[in-house]
């Protein structure tokens, strides 16, 4: 009996086209402004935001690049990328000017951040704001508490950062080399040791490693309400314990036996196309349909979660304390928030992310344009795709990068 996901939707491709029309944006405009938006559009005119963002990945880079074309139509506001292999790069750039008294015309404008690298600009007081609510845009989002609009790896939001993409961990595999997935981390660990060396995950230094390392805890872990709170060196020991044991037996039975890790999730999904293993990862549910539309994949791969469910987290952008462009920066944070540019986000064509909006809010022509995107055999439905999973407190995820590097680098 196979186990994948398999989409119940129509499997017929439709496609849309979203905001190519000027007069479209300009009736956008008009319909948000107050006098007080409209002075952040007048600000934001003619300038060009620096967002620092993750560029690893080439659909994701596209639509930013698509992003810039729109606001630069729209409020003559242009993007640029600075394309990261690390946030905490952006992260050490401002803290760098703050250091040297630089409080104004900073070249760091907006940032892709969540987790850690935002808690360390919070505490430290490195970002504009509160401003969330300044948005127009922001009455498409749920900011109740705890809503996943306003918390970030347990932290409050505050008004900081405001969300952009939502993010779910997920499994893929050829559906027809693997008859059975492992729906558990015990049955991981069994799958392993029957297929030694078709297993492995990316070296933990980077997230797509870490978060398989928490996917592990919270199921292995005796008390998981203690991942909500900072880890402290007791509660770290208590709650990893099960997880390294889990680990010292499966690690045999790793690909190369574990002495050798694939750098990225990108180049692990390419070792599961030429057939160098046979199960691979990504935090995005549309990740086996983007892979077979690419070309990077084959047609048969599926994505599977663990039965309790999985990790998910919300991607925001903030802005730092001393950006040079403020206000355009709150411009294109706006744009990102449109139900037009998150249904865009949303289509397997484009990112495949999804939405982070509330769809109780939208009027029927927005929500008509999300029923209309096109779907897959390889994409989830949200029920299929089962519960999320908490996201523990920033402080584990460091702490276990740390452990893992000690216990089995040396």
């Amino acid at each position: 009996m196979m186990t994948f996901l398999n989409n119940s939707w129509a499997t017929q491709l439709s496609s849309i086209v979203l905001m190519t029309s000027l007069g479209f944006l300009s009736q956008m405009t008009h319909a948000t402004s107050t006098p007080q938006w409209q002075q952040t559009i007048d600000q934001g005119a003619g300038d060009t935001v620096y967002w620092h963002a993750w560029g690893g990945d080439v659909r994701t880079n596209d639509f930013i690049t698509w992003v810039g074309e729109q606001t630069e139509i729209l409020y003559d506001v242009k993007v640029k990328q600075v394309k990261l292999s690390s946030t905490s790069e952006a992260v050490t750039q401002v803290l760098a000017e703050k250091a040297a008294g630089q409080n104004t015309n900073g070249t760091v404008d907006m940032i892709w951040i969540n987790g850690a690298n935002f808690l360390a600009m919070k505490e430290q007081e490195l970002l504009h704001g509160p401003f969330v609510t300044d948005l127009p845009n922001s009455k498409y989002l749920n900011l109740g508490p705890n809503a996943p609009a306003t918390v970030d790896f347990t932290e409050a939001v505050a008004g900081l950062e405001v969300p952009w993409r939502l993010a779910r961990f997920v499994f893929i595999v050829d559906s027809k080399r693997v008859a059975q997935v492992p729906l558990s981390m015990a049955q991981m660990l069994t799958w392993a040791k029957a297929n030694p060396g078709r297993l492995t995950h990316p070296v933990v230094s980077n997230f797509m490693g870490t978060t398989f390392l928490k996917q592990a805890l919270i199921e292995l872990t005796p008390d998981v309400s203690l991942l909500q709170q900072p880890a402290t060196e007791q509660s770290f020991i208590a709650a990893t314990a099960p997880l390294w044991r889990w680990y010292d037996e499966i690690k045999p039975y790793l690909w190369r036996a574990g002495k050798n890790f694939p750098e990225n999730e990108s180049i692990q999904q390419q070792m599961l196309s030429d057939g160098a293993i046979d199960i691979a990862m990504a935090f995005d549910p549309a990740a086996a349909a983007a892979g077979i539309a690419s070309g990077l994949l084959p047609k048969s791969a599926r994505v599977f979660v663990p039965s309790q469910g999985s990790l998910g987290n919300v991607s925001f952008v903030a802005i730092p304390y001393n950006a040079s462009h403020r206000a355009a920066a709150k411009l294109v944070a706006n744009f990102l928030l449109q139900p037009e540019t998150q249904a865009r986000m949303q289509n397997i064509n484009v990112l495949g992310s999804f939405s982070v909006l509330d769809p109780t809010q939208f009027n029927e022509t927005q929500a008509q344009v999300f029923a209309d995107l096109p779907t897959s055999e390889a994409l989830p439905t949200l029920t299929e795709l089962g519960p999320t999973l908490l996201e523990p407190h920033a402080s584990w995820g460091e702490k276990l990068k740390q452990q893992w590097s000690q216990r089995y680098s040396q």
